[in-house]
């Protein structure tokens, strides 16, 4: 496949990928605040009409603090980013200290940014294949072996793009045009699989506030500014506790 060719390939899978429909709930931050406290109003006004005789149960979750339970357990794929990003900065160390001609830097940051590109889907990949191999995850299990076949050919074409850029094969304009489209894609990518553990930390979250019989759950990013402890439960523990193992 020439250069070209692979680079609208890129572009392609960004809007193969974009086009994907996968039955996820992923929270918004970003202009969801006034809906969300509206929403959450209207929940309250209505437990209280409905028995104003008993008391509400509330209580809130760190979705941050629960979310880091599946970072943790994919802490091994992700070791593999880590030390790309060192390497980066150990080579930004070395041409401060002019220790590294300009032309040697470049050639090597664009070494280092194409592995990092490829260490990141790898990671992603590599969770995913996790996700659908969890049985916690199975109601979303052909979703996500759909998202696996359409994820395959940017792994295929990042891998492509570090084989090509170490043997010097292509010319920095076309290199930085292609790592572009390809993290575009990758970030729509691993987008999707944030989605797929925001979904499952969103289901047990419902499971621990039915379980423990709370009538309502906030998040506490979004409302959380003072809470009466004595009456207002933080159950992030108990969600934390639901999801470990799930990968």
């Amino acid at each position: 496949m020439s250069r070209n060719t692979l680079f609208v390939a890129g572009l392609a899978l960004i809007l193969a990928i974009g086009a994907l429909v996968l039955p996820f709930v992923l929270p918004s931050d970003t202009g969801g605040e006034a809906v969300d406290l509206s929403g959450i109003r209207a929940d309250i006004t209505q437990l209280k009409q409905a028995s104003s005789s008993q008391s509400m149960r509330i209580a809130y979750m760190d979705a941050e603090a629960a979310f880091l339970v599946f970072v943790t357990a994919v802490s091994d794929l992700r070791q593999q980013i880590t030390d790309k990003n060192n390497e980066i900065a150990e080579l930004n160390q070395e041409r401060t200290q002019g220790l590294v001609s300009d032309a040697d830097y470049q050639r090597r940051l664009y070494v280092l940014q194409a592995e990092l590109l490829d260490a990141r889907i790898t990671t992603a990949a590599g969770t995913l294949k996790r996700m659908i191999a969890s049985d916690e995850f199975a109601d979303l299990r052909s979703a996500l072996v759909t998202l696996s076949d359409q994820g395959q050919p940017l792994v295929d074409a990042i891998n492509e793009l570090v084989s090509t850029i170490l043997v010097g094969a292509i010319d920095a304009g076309e290199f930085q045009q292609r790592l572009a489209a390809y993290t575009q894609a990758f970030n729509e990518f691993d987008g999707y699989v944030t989605s797929a553990a925001t979904t499952k930390l969103v289901q047990a979250t419902d499971m621990v506030a039915n379980e423990y019989g709370y009538d309502l759950v906030v998040r506490k990013k979004d409302v959380i500014m003072y809470r009466n402890p004595a009456t207002i439960d933080d159950i992030t523990d108990l969600v934390k506790a639901e999801i470990t193992g799930y990968l």
